[in-house]
Parts: structure tokens; C-alpha cells; sequence
């Protein structure tokens, strides 16, 4: 919990920056595949604000030209032109919301499907220190924010500029005096917007750091709702979930606030200008110094005037919320696994499986460590079980065979060659694990043992479900292999996860065989299921076995014993017995248990 405040501030402190230019120049870059339409975009919105400042301009001439001298040829013309603008306008307007609606989804995509591709190439570490909900946030909702300035955003914000420009220039071409006093109201406007923009910076900043809270939150009590019910913590989980929710709803009513006091500020402060050109410019009329076309042309400009100033202001919010989300973004995109494939990597083909561990030493934090001068070695189809108490080493020593972390002293051989200088994905096509907590994912039986792999035909797949007991339980089922599987496997029993699991390591024919506990949760009949296929399948591959029940390794051609990070014993169950140490107390304990039971 500590660590996890410690993010949530060190988040807050990077919202409540101003914007900055490396960020934006990064940000940009995502933009280059579509610079033709871009520009487009840009051609359009220049348009659209040009057509704008048109209609105003037109106002004094049909006024002042054609219907003081009742030209009504001339007037029918100015209202063709009119028109003709308005229908432009309406096109342009259609092509080019679809134009930048089109170019945000394309980079959303383009920078979704690269976060999300950069993720899962990370190593184990990195999701070991960063809880899944965060990493779900960066992914979906703070993408998702960046949406508005890579669609509308920037384009528009260029459009509203240049209707800035046009209508400045239109104004001071009519009048300049009466100009200066339209935007006498100015220095007002832009405190108003200064004081707004600070507001809902800060607001934003607090929004976002709490849907972060709030996904990881949910995401990590939904996965363990089983513990949350078994310990009758509903109630408190709500109680905090709301305290979560509560917040978020506050700073979402103080942004709505924000926006509902700055609105009709603005609207004051352009009725304030609109008073201030009837005051000054009546006076003009009146002296015979400005028409009254003049005078209705600046209170249009003028209410045009404020409109792109305000959009501008929530542009330039969405812009700074899009640098906080970017900033996350990219710390996600920048973080580098330490497991990288060598520049030259070695092929690695025909794999016989020897394995040797060399005066191996690791640790996952500093140098705690777990592993102490390892050494061993497993010949080609060798049996070799593992044995020791919980946190001896055992799995960490398949986390370095897999590489999904990198040994800090020593070295990890196969065939002779070191693992680091293999590329990760042949290594681990190379070796299947069966693990104790099987995952299964959404969608059926045969894409659970595949994994999605054109190469698995379903002879294979039929013949990995033979091998591992698992036809009947499917025969029996209406759908067969295609049996739907929920998230996590939830429908299925504990069992029949495991031998999917069993048929999923099968189906990909690994040279190298891990099972770690794959037998400590099931039931006694399907303990007997899988040991019958266990004959079967590590005949002529190299067979590596953690187990806790020692008679599932009584038959193993070498045993291997551990305690606190190191080897105490080597050699065959019988052997290991005859020297009474340390498994001869284990088998000892645990042949009593047995006989309890």
C-alpha cells in the first residue's frame, strides 16, 4: 500500500506539469504516417474559418450598399453568396470532422496496438512491481485521452486560430478604433481563462490519477472474489470501493463546475463587448462617422470572436490532461526488459536437453539471494525431480532454464551453449510447463491446448487429449474440443484444468518437460490419469519434476534436493534413503502424513 501511494503522488506530481515540449514532440511523431491527410485537415479548417469570417463581413454591404438604396438585385446576390458560403461551409464542416475523426482512430490504433505489443514482451519483474490494473489504464483510458488532441485537437485548435486571425483582420480593415474598443475586454478574458485553465488542470490531474485507482482496485478484488467472499469482506471492500468512486464523482463535479462558471463568464464578458460597441459606436452613427452595417458587423465579429478563444482554453486543458496520459504512456513504452535476445543469437536447432547449471547465484531483489552456487546437470531424456520445502528454489530454477529472468552469476547451458545466447522464443518453444495454477483463457477446449498455433493440427490435439486422459470428459461433452471456456477456466474443475494443460504441453511435442506441482491439486483418480500419461510423455524428452508428494518421484533417474537456495542432495530415491539426511526426513514426515490419512 505504501508503494502504491507513493505512485499514485509521484503520478500527481507529473499531471500538475505545465506542458512540455518534449512530450509534444514525441506525441507529434505518431502523426507523420498521416501527414497527406493531416494537411487536408489543416486545408479545410483554414477554409471553414476564412467561409466564417466571410458571412460578417458581408453584413455593412447589404445593409449599408444595397438595402439603404434599395438595391434589391444586389441584395438577392449577397444572399446567393450567403448561402452558397453556408452550404460550403456545412461540407467542408462534414469532411472535415470525418477527415480527423478518421486520422485520431488510425494513431489510437497505431499507439494502442503498440503499447499493448511492448507490454507483454516485458519480463516477469516488471509485472511483478506494477499491478495489472494500472497497465489496463495505460492501455485503454489514458489512450483513449489522447483520442481528442490526435483526432480534433491540434487541427482544430489551427482552425480556431485562423478564425482569430481572419476575424482581427476584417475587423481592423472596417474600423480600427472601434476594434481597439471591441477588445478593450481582453486583459478580463484572459485572466478568466488563466484562473479556469489552472482549475481544471488540477482536476483533471486528480481525475485521471483516480480512474487509474479505481481500475486497479476493481481489477485486483474481481480476481480474487472467491477470497472476498470466503472471508465475508464485501462489505468493507465496498465501503473502500465507494470511498474510490466518491472521490472520482467530487472532482468530476468540481471540473463541471469549472466549465459551468467560465461559460457564461465568457458569454458576460462578450455581452460586455457587444454594450461596448453600441456605446461607442452609436455615438459614430450618430456623428455620421460609421454606418450601421459597421456597427452590426463588429457585434457579429465579436460574438465570433469569443468562441475560439474558449474552445482554445478547454483545447489547451485537454492538451495539458493528454500530456499527463502521454507521460505515463511512455514511461510504460520506455521500459526496458533486462531479458533482451543477443544481436548475433546462436540457431538453435535438433535439441538433444542437456541441461547444466554452473555456479548459478540469483536474487530478486539486490542481493537477497534465492539461489546459492547452484550446480548441476541433466542428460539428454533424463528424469530429474526436484524436491524441497516451499520457497527452496525450486520454481526459480525453471524461471532461469525458461529465461524469464537472467542469472547474476554463472551460467545456464543447453546443449553445451548458453541460453543467453539463444533468442528467447526458440529457447521456450523448446520446453512446455504444466504449472500448478493453470490459466485458461476465454473461447473453448481446442484453442486452449493450441494457443492459436496454424502449425497444432487437430490430429495432434486429439492425439495430446488420448495421452493425457482427457477424451472421455470431452466425449462427453455436446460440443466436444469446442467446448466453451469462460475467463480463467471458471466452469471447469480443477482437475480438468490441469489436464489441459497437460494436452496444451503435449500438443507443442517440447524437447524439454517442466512440471511444477502439476499433480498437487488434483484428485486422487486424476493423480492416477496424469501419472499414466506422465510414462507416456517424458519417454525420450528431458523431464524436469518439482513435486511435494515424493511418491510421484520415487521412479525419477535423479533427485535433487534443496534447502534455502542450495543443494544438499543428489542421487535415485533409494540412494537418498540409504544416506537418511535431509529427503529421508522429508519421506519420513510425509509417510507419516500419509498414514494419518
Amino acid at each position: 500500500m505504501p508503494e502504491n501511494k507513493t505512485k499514485y503522488k509521484k503520478e500527481e506530481e507529473v499531471i500538475g506539469k505545465s506542458i512540455d515540449s518534449r512530450l509534444f514532440r514525441r506525441l507529434i511523431t505518431y502523426f507523420k504516417p498521416y501527414k497527406l491527410q493531416i494537411a487536408i485537415a489543416t486545408i479545410l479548417t483554414i477554409t471553414i474559418a476564412a467561409l466564417a469570417a466571410v458571412r460578417p463581413r458581408l453584413t455593412p454591404i447589404a445593409i449599408d450598399d444595397k438595402i439603404a438604396n434599395k438595391d434589391i438585385p444586389g441584395l438577392q446576390w449577397i444572399v446567393i453568396v450567403l448561402l452558397g458560403t453556408l452550404i460550403a461551409q456545412g461540407i467542408i464542416q462534414y469532411l472535415m470532422a470525418y477527415l480527423t475523426s478518421w486520422i485520431g482512430q488510425k494513431i489510437i490504433y497505431d499507439l494502442r496496438k503498440k503499447v499493448f505489443e511492448h507490454t507483454i514482451s516485458l519480463n516477469l519483474k516488471f509485472f511483478d512491481n506494477n499491478p495489472i490494473g494500472r497497465l489496463v489504464t495505460r492501455v485503454t483510458n489514458d489512450i483513449e485521452v489522447l483520442y481528442e488532441v490526435f483526432s480534433s485537437g491540434l487541427v482544430t485548435a489551427f482552425g480556431d486560430i485562423f478564425t482569430i486571425i481572419w476575424i482581427l483582420w476584417f475587423m481592423f480593415t472596417l474600423d480600427w478604433r472601434l476594434s481597439l474598443v471591441s477588445l478593450s475586454v481582453l486583459p478580463i478574458l484572459i485572466y478568466a481563462t488563466s484562473v479556469f485553465r489552472k482549475k481544471v488542470r488540477k482536476s483533471y490531474s486528480n481525475i485521471r490519477i483516480l480512474v487509474a485507482k479505481m481500475n486497479s482496485y476493481i481489477q485486483e478484488h474481481i480476481t480474487g472474489i472467491s477470497v472476498v467472499q470466503l472471508f465475508v469482506k464485501e462489505k468493507q471492500t465496498i465501503e473502500e470501493f465507494e470511498k474510490i468512486n466518491r472521490e472520482h464523482t467530487d472532482q468530476n463535479k468540481k471540473s463541471i463546475f469549472y466549465y459551468a462558471v467560465f461559460f457564461p463568464v465568457v458569454e458576460l464578458i462578450g455581452a460586455i463587448a457587444v454594450g461596448l460597441i453600441i456605446w461607442y459606436g452609436g455615438g459614430q452613427v450618430l456623428s455620421n462617422v460609421i454606418s450601421v452595417g459597421v456597427i452590426i458587423s463588429f457585434i457579429q465579429f465579436t460574438e465570433m470572436f469569443f468562441r475560439p478563444i474558449r474552445d482554445l482554453s478547454e483545447k489547451y486543458n485537454i492538451l495539458q490532461t493528454a500530456m499527463a496520459s502521454s507521460e505515463r504512456i511512455f514511461e510504460l513504452l520506455d521500459s526496458k526488459s533486462p531479458i533482451l535476445d543477443p544481436q548475433n543469437p546462436v540457431a538453435l536447432e535438433n535439441v538433444s536437453g542437456n541441461i547444466e547449471f554452473k555456479n548459478v547465484w540469483f536474487a530478486y531483489n539486490d542481493e537477497d539471494y534465492v539461489l546459492k552456487n547452484i550446480c548441476f546437470d541433466i542428460s539428454e531424456g533424463e528424469r530429474v525431480a526436484f524436491v524441497g520445502a516451499t520457497g527452496a528454489g525450486k520454481s526459480t530454477i525453471i524461471n532461469l532454464l525458461c529465461r524469464f529472468y537472467d542469472v547474476l552469476k554463472g551460467s545456464v547451458t543447453l546443449d553445451g551453449t548458453d541460453i543467453r545466447e539463444f533468442r528467447q522464443r526458440d529457447l521456450r518453444s523448446n520446453i512446455a510447463i504444466v504449472l500448478q495454477d493453470v490459466f485458461l483463457f476465454t473461447g473453448d477446449i481446442k484453442s486452449n491446448i493450441d494457443l492459436g498455433n496454424d502449425i497444432i493440427s487437430n490430429a495432434t490435439i486429439d492425439e495430446s487429449i488420448r495421452n493425457t486422459g482427457l477424451e472421455d470428459f470431452i466425449d462427453s461433452l455436446p460440443e466436444g474440443i469446442y467446448h466453451k471456456v469462460n475467463e480463467r477456466g471458471s466452469t471447469l474443475s480443477v482437475g480438468q484444468k490441469q489436464l489441459i494443460s497437460f494436452a496444451r504441453a503435449l500438443a507443442y511435442n517440447p524437447r524439454i518437460l517442466i512440471l511444477d506441482e502439476a499433480t498437487s491439486s488434483v484428485d486422487t483418480e486424476t493423480e492416477l490419469l496424469i501419472q499414466d500419461a506422465i510414462k507416456k510423455l517424458i519417454e525420450g524428452r528431458t523431464s524436469i519434476i518439482i513435486a511435494h508428494r515424493l511418491s510421484t518421484i520415487q521412479s525419477c533417474d535423479k533427485i535433487i534436493v534443496m534447502h534455502k537456495g542450495e543443494i544438499k542432495e543428489i542421487g535415485t530415491h533409494q540412494q537418498l534413503l540409504e544416506q537418511q539426511e535431509l529427503y529421508y526426513k522429508l519421506y519420513q514426515l510425509q509417510y507419516k502424513e500419509e498414514l494419518i490419512k
